[in-house]
């Protein structure tokens, strides 16, 4: 084999590995990705009950109902509304009219049963995915 012959091959060969531990990682991160979706996003998609997915959204005023840890609550993105059932304590920063991600499953009634609930951290942050989908709809009142 010539010189070049040889670099050629350690080259593949480096690609091969590469390709390999790539595809090895992402088959072991399968399940571990959790995808962000607007309550309309959610409500449109039908193939996704069961997986564990992480939705966002404004907590509608009125709608927090706390009966010991036990809490339901609607969001809203401006357009379509979904139930949040979570068991815990909810952050201290957790209230009605703020921005919320809560990552859990969809029930096949249509609740959204949350094993975790994040609450924004100062008053002027909401996710960009939620902003700009209440930018689309007119709803954005924001800066």
């Amino acid at each position: 084999m010539t010189r070049k012959q040889k670099r050629l091959a350690l080259i593949l060969g480096l690609l091969l590995v590469l390709g390999l531990a790539t595809a090895l990682i992402l088959n072991a991160l399968r399940n571990e990705i959790v995808f962000f979706f607007s309550p309309s996003e959610l409500i449109e998609r039908g193939d996704i009950a069961g997986q564990s997915i992480r939705v966002g959204g404004l907590v509608e005023d009125g709608t927090w109902v706390k009966n010991g840890q036990d809490n339901t609550f609607t969001i809203t993105d401006g357009d379509k509304e979904l139930k949040i059932a979570f068991v815990g304590i909810l952050p201290d920063l957790f209230r009605e009219g703020q921005g919320v991600i809560a990552e859990g499953k969809l029930g096949s009634d249509g609740t959204f049963v949350a094993t975790n609930v994040l609450a924004k951290h100062d008053e002027n942050y909401i996710p960009k995915e939620i902003e700009q989908t209440l930018k689309d709809q007119g709803h954005w009142e924001g800066q």
